[in-house]
């Protein structure tokens, strides 16, 4: 399978690109972007042709498929563009700025049928399935509580202005901060564990760095259940990435602090180290799966839609809104 990157926007562009190099079932062929300096730079990395006629390049027989890393106000019109060539599409999320516009764009796919797959990659991370598995088991009692952080020194780097381009702080193509970035992540993990849709949700965003943008977030969120939900994301802090689920018989605990570390404290407050299981086959190769046998990406595309819905969701919280369900 041929693939074309378009859009070399997001710093995850090359990433994708060096996975269409590297797997036995795809050869990277051309990339666009309408900034030719960002296109010619990562088709120059890979020895790839680069093109700024996007309509000419998804007309070729030759490209049978395409990573979307464009801004995120663009990837509307480029995967729709993508879908209505026939090309199979990877690609970034938020898979669209809107509910109604991601919902689009998974119709199309499956009209068409054409794989697409939005990168969701903690989904298929082995400490990920241990976590699921042991709330989905029942040993935790009833779930009480659920809190998932994330951050990186993007914005804030050894004191200096940081590693992640200015253009992420630009709230237009980026569609918002920290949150709608590295937040993504901690949101579609804790509606994985507590749920897709909480009744409330509750945002205060922060700005350490003067940007346009949120640099770090809290969101928490309340369930019919009960059970609340803390998401944090930040690009101000190189901390350890942590999940904690907690119930009425005890709690479950991830951190990659230290290589990793996964264990279990049950009710009388003794804990039990856990084994780490293998990764899921991770969102690049199952796309090539699904393109391959013509299947759909069922549970990927819904945490897609119902992730951006909760981005969306928190985005109005912090500015004012009370975060109810739309």
């Amino acid at each position: 399978m041929n693939v074309a990157v378009l859009g070399c926007w997001h710093v995850h562009a090359k990433d994708y690109a060096r996975s269409a190099a590297a797997h036995p079932d795809t050869t990277l062929i051309a990339a666009w972007d309408h900034d030719p300096e960002l296109g010619q730079a990562l088709a120059a990395d890979f020895g790839i042709e680069y093109t700024d006629d996007l309509d000419a390049l998804l007309a070729r027989d030759d490209v049978h498929a395409v990573t979307v890393t464009t801004e995120t106000t663009r990837h509307t019109e480029v995967i729709g563009k993508a879908l209505a060539a026939g090309k199979h599409v990877f690609t970034e999320k938020l898979l669209a700025p809107t509910v109604q516009e991601c919902e689009q764009l998974v119709a199309q796919a499956a009209e068409a049928g054409l794989a697409l797959v939005v990168s969701l990659p903690r989904l298929s991370q082995g400490y990920t399935l241990a976590v699921r598995d042991v709330v989905a088991s029942g040993e935790l009692g009833e779930v009480t509580y659920a809190r998932v952080r994330l951050s990186h020194d993007g914005a804030v780097h050894g004191g200096n202005p940081g590693w992640l381009p200015d253009r992420f702080f630009d709230p237009v193509p980026s569609v918002g901060g920290a949150l709608t970035d590295l937040g993504c992540h901690p949101v579609y993990l804790t509606q994985l564990l507590l749920g897709d849709d909480p009744e409330i949700v509750r945002a205060v965003y922060g700005n350490v760095t003067g940007r346009q943008v949120e640099d770090h977030a809290v969101v928490t969120l309340g369930y019919d259940t009960g059970a609340l939900g803390v998401i944090e994301a930040g690009f101000v802090s190189n901390d350890a990435f942590t999940i904690d689920v907690h119930g009425t018989e005890g709690s479950v605990h991830y951190t990659d602090d230290g290589g990793g570390r996964l264990w279990r404290r049950r009710p009388d407050g003794a804990t039990e180290e856990l084994t780490v299981p293998a990764d899921a086959p991770e969102p690049f190769s199952q796309w090539v799966s699904h393109a391959s046998d013509a299947t759909v990406a069922q549970e990927n595309l819904h945490r897609a839609v119902e992730l951006t819905r909760l981005v969306v969701r928190s985005n109005e919280a912090a500015s004012g809104s009370q975060g109810e369900a739309l």
